[in-house]
Parts: C-alpha cells; structure tokens; sequence
C-alpha cells in the first residue's frame, strides 16, 4: 500500500505503517479502507457537464473535490489516470442551440472553453482523459448491440429500451427497493428528467431517427442518436475500460444515472463497473438550490469581479466536507476568505523572520513533522479538508511564535516553507505549489 511520499529531506513519512486513506463509497454506505485492484495504480472516472450551457460555481464545488481526492492520491504515491467527460450531445444541449439558432457543436464548444478557462484559473488539474458523447457514438451502439443481444435492451418504434428488470441488481447504488417496481412495462423516452423523482420503468438508450431531427449518425444499428443513459459507460469504454477504481459525482448522479451506468456496463461486461463511488454534495445559495429560475446563479467570474481571488474562492468551495451541502452567502465567503489570508500572512511571517538567528532549533522539524502527519491523518478520514487546515494553522501560529520570539535560521524556515508547499500540491491555495 502505497503511503504518503513527500520528498523532504530529514523528515519521517506523514502517515503511520497502519494508516491508509479511508473514503464514505455510495455503494456500501460506509466509510472504507481505500484498496484499488493493482497496487499503487488508480483508474478514475469523474462525471464531467453537460455543456449546453455555462457552468457556475455550485458546478465547480463537484469537480473541486474530486481534484483534491486526485492530488492527495498523487501525493500519497499513487500513480493515478483520470477520465473526466464532456455531455456535448444530448436533448438540452440539441435544444439550447436551437433556441439561439445556432450549431449543436458550436454551442458547445463555446461552453468548454469557458469551463477550461475557469478550470485553469480555480488551480484544477486536467485529467488525462477528456472524452466526447459525439465523438464515443461507436462505443455507445457496440454496447447496444451486445445489450440487445443479451436480451437486456429490445427495439420499441425504432428506439431501443434497456430493462432493469433483465438486471440483478438494478438500483444497487440508490438502494431501491425493487419492490415497487412496477411488473407493466413502462418506457421513458427522455434523456434526463427533471427532479429527485425516479422513472420506474424502462430506460431509452437509442434515440430512432425521426425526420425532423438535426442531430444524427449513421450506424450498423441505423440512423440515430444515443441517449445519454449509453454515454457516460461508452465514453469510459473509449478510453479507460469498463473496470475502474473509483467513480465520482454529484448527489444528484445518485438518482436514475449512475445506476443506469451501472447496469449498462455490468450487463455488458459481468465485472462492477467500480470498487467506489464517491458523491459530492450540492452547493445552496442561502438556503435555496442555485437555479436560473430562481435568478440566483453565481460564476466564477462574479465572486472575481467583487475582488475575491481564485485561491480564496477555491478555499472556500473546498473548507466545507464534500459530503455536506454546503451553504453559499457572501459572509460566508468574506469569512473563509479572512481565514486564507490568515494563514497566508503567518507563511509570510515565518519566510520574513528565517535566517534571524544561526543556531538550528530543533522545535521547528518537530512542528514541521507534526504538521505533516496531521495533515494525513485528517485527509485519510475522507478528506477532512477543514480539520487538516485547521490543524495546519494550528502549528503555523506555534511556528510564527516561535520564529518571532526566539528567532530561527534560514534553513529551519525553508524546512516549514517546503513542508507547507507539499501539503500545497493537495490543497493550492498558499501560492506554494505548482498547480499542474
């Protein structure tokens, strides 16, 4: 089991011999010991926009925990791959462009450049995959195939319906109760829907060419289109395989998605699509759900032009656990952002007053070990991003203080800084670490 490889010189390793990063997985409901099936090495896939539209920051709070889940892998000595998709064709994406009158593609990549550029600017790390739904259709008509030949999935008015039914297990990740399910065959013709509400029924994974649609391709299966329930497992086909280690997502994706994924794939394959399932949860804007409706959307580009930096809005997006809803007001972000900038000015401190005196003190490599291990110990406790800060800005007071009373050298101030600027690599908001 790979344990934290921080590369600084003299100092112990961050975690115990017993110590290994535990993480709440959906699909058991519990918190589990992080075991991926080939030591050392991660495949995962984390569910990507929909990009018919800009993405606002409750977007980028899902994606924001996925890359610290990422960077504090890395940094724990995984080598890890990630697959991150785009959702570039589908019914809202197909309605939006012909709302505005314009290319379907178009739109679309209008939308991904402004998520990259806010990507970028929030200290994101690109993943090494970035699949399509337009550019995975193969894929998605060779698993209709082998689904129609398995007998799960069956033509209806030139569509194709996959069963749940045919499936044991179905809903083994929301925790249906199969139950309630209804025995009189239902189908739901729509990509998405709306709500917390699930379709109990039969799902659409082939949209039949009608001749009024726009959008299309030419297959061995026909004329048509896949619906979005094919798509994420085509697009983790293309370029990951359909065995991962982890999957993650929005709460949301617990409803109808990705246990759709779920059946799709281990229909096709016989094997669990992935070993766990990590959900973020949803970003409110005082209290209510972000919504254009509602007209309380926020962007990036907002909280930038009201003078906060990207590092503090990134602090902020991260501070609260992944798990829990976390409640947006400009307090609240004006608050997390006087905490950042606390921490900031005791590094500032700290790299002011190094090399004040000559003699080493032995004080600062045990603050600087302990800081370390605290950092781990409250990260492997499914990413505990608050307790491992606070714990960070525990021992930078107890190191100010020391630097300013007693003084310390160049060389101790450099082992905090280079300690700091590890943890850094996880957390990108001291200014520290390379963001790539």
């Amino acid at each position: 089991m790979p344990g934290l490889s921080f590369n600084i010189p003299g100092l112990q390793p961050m975690r115990g011999a017993q110590q290994v990063l535990s993480v709440y997985n959906s699909l058991s409901r519990r918190i589990e010991p992080f075991v991926p099936l080939k030591v050392g090495h991660v495949r995962m896939f984390t569910c990507g926009p929909s990009i018919y539209q800009r993405p606002h920051i409750g977007n980028y709070r899902t994606y924001l925990f996925q890359d610290v889940l990422l960077r504090y892998l890395e940094v724990s000595g995984y080598t890890v791959v990630r697959g991150l998709n785009f959702t570039d064709i589908e019914e809202k994406s197909i309605l939006e462009a012909a709302k505005r009158r314009m290319d379907v593609l178009e739109l679309t990549k209008r939308c991904e450049r402004a998520f990259w550029h806010d990507f970028q600017r929030l200290q994101m790390k690109a993943p090494a995959y970035n699949p399509r739904s337009s550019t995975s259709v193969a894929e998605a008509v060779q698993l209709i195939q082998k689904l129609l030949a398995q007998g799960h999935a069956y033509w209806h008015d030139g569509n194709v319906y996959f069963d749940p039914l045919t499936f044991a297990g179905f809903g083994k990740l929301a925790h249906l109760d199969m139950t309630r399910w209804p025995q009189k065959r239902r189908r739901f013709h729509k990509d998405t829907y709306p709500g917390n509400r699930w379709n109990r029924g039969d799902f659409i994974l082939w949209h039949g060419y009608k001749p009024e649609d726009t959008v299309y391709w030419d297959t061995v299966i026909g004329r048509g289109r896949p619906a979005w329930n094919v798509q994420d497992p085509a697009m983790v086909l293309q370029t990951m395989g359909l065995t991962l280690d982890l999957y993650c997502g929005g709460e949301d994706n617990l409803v109808r998605h990705h246990d759709y994924s779920i059946a799709v794939a281990e229909s096709v394959t016989g094997q669990p699509l992935a070993r766990f399932w990590l959900h973020g949860a949803h970003l409110l804007v005082a209290g209510k759900k972000m919504s254009k409706s509602i007209g309380n959307v926020i962007y990036l580009d907002d909280l930038l032009t009201a003078g906060f930096t990207s590092e503090e809005i990134r602090f902020f997006l991260i501070y609260g656990h992944y798990r829990e809803r976390l409640n947006f007001t400009p307090e609240r972000l004006t608050h997390a952002a006087a905490k950042l900038r606390v921490a900031r000015e005791l590094i500032d401190t700290i790299r002011g007053v190094g090399g004040s005196v000559k003699r080493s003190e032995p004080e600062v490599a045990d603050l600087a070990r302990r800081l370390m291990r605290e950092f781990a110990l409250y990260m492997d406790a499914d990413l505990d991003v608050k307790g491992a800060f606070e714990a960070i800005i525990r021992t930078l007071h107890q190191l100010a203080h020391l630097a300013t009373e007693h003084g310390i050298t160049g060389a101790d101030a450099q082992k905090m800084l280079d300690s700091l600027a590890q943890v850094d690599q996880v957390l990108q908001v001291f200014g520290l670490a390379s963001s790539s």
